[in-house]
């Protein structure tokens, strides 16, 4: 191969106040130096997956048209330098060079301590009662146009699971104005928007005026919705307090002091059930969810929506032992934020991690009204990325 005429830049622009101090070929790897000490092999198959140039990555699209199966074996670099830029040089066997910017392999480094350090960077940050004094609360009015006050509140939101907006438009479809300032609204068996409120002929126990306890929306999908916006329109009846929970907080406090349960509550697939004379939906999952490297990703509760548990005989009496724990941690003060919602206050949370509950309240003395929409985890991820990509850093 020849040398390619240009690198493709990544939609992000990667930077790093730490420059490549050395490379040096050591059996199948580079071995880099940084300026501070830390030293990040990299392997040759790995560096040449990933080089960037307009042979290796498409102009237009900036999507890979290389496959790591089109070199030989053998393939092994024959030089590494450091050149223009501070950049990474790598001259391979076939012929083919590769550039490599020090801050796009910081960013990406695989050492243990480049690991550790995304990773701590990208852990959330579980909440118990005393969140409630320190809310993270925005104006709408800024959100709506303003990107750094939309990236401060997004931020939050992805950092805590909950937030507070205030001043929002007390109109029927003003909170679709909000998600979409995100992204594209999620539709379920409930519409695109739904108003809960209550109604003679309810289809969730949502839609009557009964306490509701401690839950998630819609676990009975094989994908929970990911945000979830509740925009209050009015609120004069008697009750209906708003209570949350971070699920990541009773699985830490799980994890940490009842290890069986959380052991049971992680490893056991609960049911799900949503039907009525329209639908039946019906998902099988753990309450807690663990990623690969055993982190909690997900909580998935509401009582009011479970079908009767499938496990082994021997499991079944610790299966309720942890179950039962789990509602009474939820219900424990320790762990709750409560608020009585205000026309014109929206909330806007994480509804595969914060649990929601309600407060009994009486339509006969006043109304209460609440209108409500999903939008999926990830599309709260992508905005976020790529308003990073225009703001200053640290905005």
């Amino acid at each position: 191969m020849q040398l390619a005429e240009s690198m493709i830049e990544d939609w992000r622009a990667f930077t790093t106040n730490v420059s490549l101090a050395d490379a040096v070929i050591t059996g199948p790897a580079i071995i880099v130096t940084w300026g501070d000490g830390r030293v990040s092999p990299f392997h040759f198959m790995w560096l040449r997956d990933n080089c960037a140039c307009n042979q290796c990555v498409h102009p237009l699209t900036r999507e890979q048209v290389f496959e790591i199966a089109d070199v030989p074996d053998d393939l092994a670099a024959q030089a590494a330098s450091i050149g223009g830029a501070g950049a990474l040089h790598v001259q391979w066997t076939d012929g083919h060079r590769s550039v490599y910017t020090p801050g796009w392999l910081r960013a990406h480094a695989y050492d243990d301590a480049s690991r550790a350090e995304r990773h701590r960077a990208g852990k959330a940050h579980p909440w118990a009662a005393e969140y409630g004094a320190a809310l993270a609360t925005f104006d709408w009015r800024d959100v709506e146009h303003d990107d750094a006050a939309l990236h401060a509140w997004l931020s939050a939101l992805r950092a805590t699971g909950l937030t507070l907006l205030r001043g929002v438009p007390v109109e029927p479809g003003s909170v679709a104005a909000v998600a979409r300032r995100i992204s594209f609204i999620r539709e379920s068996n409930f519409g695109v928007l739904f108003d809960v409120a209550s109604k003679p002929m309810p289809d969730s126990n949502a839609y009557t005026s009964i306490n509701l306890p401690p839950h998630t929306d819609l676990p009975t999908r094989e994908l929970q919705p990911g945000l979830q916006f509740l925009h209050c329109l009015v609120n004069d009846a008697p009750g209906g307090d708003s209570i949350f929970i971070d699920g990541f907080a009773l699985a830490t406090h799980l994890r940490e002091h009842e290890p069986d349960a959380f052991a049971t509550l992680s490893s056991t697939a609960f049911e799900f059930w949503n039907k009525s004379a329209t639908s039946d939906y019906r998902a099988s999952a753990p309450i807690i969810a663990l990623d690969g490297r055993g982190e909690v990703i997900e909580v998935r509760h509401a009582n009011f929506l479970r079908g009767p548990i499938d496990a082994p005989l021997a499991s079944m009496p610790a299966i309720y032992e942890a179950y039962r724990r789990f509602i009474e941690l939820a219900r424990d003060e320790r762990f709750r934020v409560r608020h009585r919602l205000a026309a014109g206050e929206m909330w806007a949370f994480d509804n595969r991690r914060v649990l929601h509950a309600r407060t009994e309240f009486d339509p006969q003395l006043g109304a209460r009204h609440l209108q409500g929409c999903y939008i999926d985890r990830d599309e709260l991820l992508s905005r976020i990325r790529v308003l990073e990509r225009a703001l200053p850093p640290g905005s």
